[in-house]
Formats: structure tokens, C-alpha cells, sequence
């Protein structure tokens, strides 16, 4: 069964409702966004959250001592890297993160090797597009988060043609901008139905 990230959650609003719909997977955006919080924001919303529920921290090109700072202070749990970060920064954290890494591109991009998961996505990244599913028909790799335009319409046709270890939704959970628990209830009950 695919695992369920919802991304960008940015109140208590969008906590109570993870909470109710308990995915596997939330996601705080601190890169440049509409969605993107602070630090206090996040520590305030960890505290709120089910601790069944795993953080992941969305980042951009940031310094690793921010970052470090995040998960130094349990308010992550797990790193994921949208710019151009390489082997070389995914390497230094490492040194002084043990939490795993999650490394994001479009399937034609060149990825580095040492990530935990791969996260496949549309070019522009948070954009909620899809792409062309067929390129990671016969991929061959570490497991890997699916986004890019995922919604209750389409996340079923997504799991049964690629097998996703996670699939990963924001704005196809949101109704003007906003998580809307309705919609983040179907997509949740959507993936676990799917077989």
C-alpha cells in the first residue's frame, strides 16, 4: 500500500486535520512559497501534531545549519532537498544528520546517488501538474515519492500504474489556497483503498 504525504501544512487548521486523517507523511515548506513557514510556526505545529505522524522539512538551496537546527530540535524527521543540491551537500548533512533524505527532480533530471528516497515531480515543482507518468515506468531505484498534480481523481490511476512508495499532494487537498478536509479525507481514503 502507498504511504500519504500532505504537503505544505501551515496552521492548526491543517494539524487537527492530519490528525484526523493520520497520514503517513506531513510536510513543512520553508523554502520561498505561498505555503513556506518559520521555524516558530513549524515547532508550534509539531507539538500539535499526532506523533505517529512523520515531519518532513521542504528545502531549497538552504544553509545546512538551518536545517540542522530543525531536526537538532525534533522538529523534523525527515529532509527533503527541491534545488541543486548534490552528493556533496547531501553528504554533509548526513555527517551531522541521521534522519533520512529525500531528494527531489522531474524523472529526466540527473539525481544524485546518496539520497534515502527519490521524490519524482513536474519540472516546476509545486506547480500541481502532472507529468508523463510513462517515464518512470521502468524505473529501477530507490523508493520514491510521486507528485505533481496528484488529487482524489487521479491518485488510484497513479498507484496502480507505478507503485509508489509514497504519493505526495498539496494543492490537490486544497480549496482556494487552503487544505480542505473534505478533499484531504477522499484522497487519504482514495490511496489506501487502492490495490
Amino acid at each position: 500500500m502507498a504511504k500519504v504525504k500532505i504537503c505544505g501544512l501551515r496552521s492548526l487548521k491543517d494539524v487537527k486535520t492530519a490528525d484526523c486523517e493520520m497520514p503517513d507523511f506531513v510536510g513543512f515548506v520553508f523554502a520561498q512559497s505561498s505555503r513556506q513557514i518559520d521555524k516558530k510556526t513549524a515547532a508550534k505545529l509539531k507539538r500539535h501534531l499526532n506523533p505517529m505522524i512523520k515531519t518532513v522539512g521542504v528545502f531549497v538551496n538552504q544553509d545546512i545549519d538551518f536545517i540542522i537546527s530543525l531536526y537538532a530540535e525534533k522538529i523534523l524527521d525527515l529532509i527533503q532537498l527541491h534545488g541543486d543540491e548534490d552528493s556533496a551537500y547531501i553528504e554533509k548533512l548526513r555527517e551531522r544528520c541521521r534522519c533520512k533524505i529525500i531528494k527531489a527532480g522531474h524523472p529526466t533530471s540527473p539525481m544524485p546517488e546518496n539520497a534515502d528516497y527519490l521524490l519524482f515531480d513536474n519540472k516546476r515543482g509545486g506547480s500541481g501538474q502532472t507529468f508523463d507518468w510513462n517515464l518512470l515506468k521502468d524505473y529501477k531505484g530507490p523508493p520514491y515519492f510521486l507528485a505533481g498534480g496528484l488529487n482524489a481523481e487521479n491518485v488510484a490511476q497513479a498507484i496502480r500504474m507505478l507503485s509508489p512508495f509514497c504519493v505526495d499532494v498539496s494543492s490537490g487537498v486544497e480549496t482556494d489556497g487552503l487544505k480542505d478536509m473534505k478533499k484531504v479525507e477522499a484522497f487519504v481514503r482514495i490511496v489506501r483503498e487502492t490495490r
